[in-house]
């Protein structure tokens, strides 16, 4: 990670994980899409949700923070997840579990159509 990226009063990254259900589904989003990324804006309804992309085409930039390069088996590339820096700056001290339900999610990120939406689950790092 680059380290201009994260806010310098914080040194504890949020730590990314994925369910086996998430890994699932980035394998077969990855097949069908190629190399994938993760934004989570801290918005709102469907902004407050991570929002799958094929890598590179949401832009990123000085407002957004890369938190993990997650390795998921079977996908060649790992993916990207990244957090607006005011989203951060919340859940700085927070590991962030990426997880799979049924249901539909935001018409722009690559699940959608699976009929299936991702979130977050957390626990604050640390009360583990």
């Amino acid at each position: 990670m680059d380290e201009d990226c994260a806010p310098a009063e914080y040194d504890e990254r949020p730590r990314v994980e994925l369910t086996p259900a998430a890994a699932a589904l980035l394998r077969r989003l990855c097949e069908a899409h190629g190399p994938l990324m993760f934004h989570q804006s801290g918005g709102c309804c469907d902004g407050s949700a991570p929002m799958c992309f094929p890598a590179g085409e949401f832009r990123t930039g000085g407002s957004d923070v890369l938190l993990a390069e997650l390795e998921v088996a079977g996908v060649r590339e790992p993916v990207s997840f990244w957090m607006s820096r005011s989203q951060y700056e919340v859940w700085a001290h927070t590991r962030l579990i990426v997880d799979v339900v049924e249901g539909r999610g935001s018409g722009f990120s690559l699940e959608a159509p699976e009929g299936v939406r991702f979130l977050i689950r957390s626990r604050v790092v640390g009360a583990e």
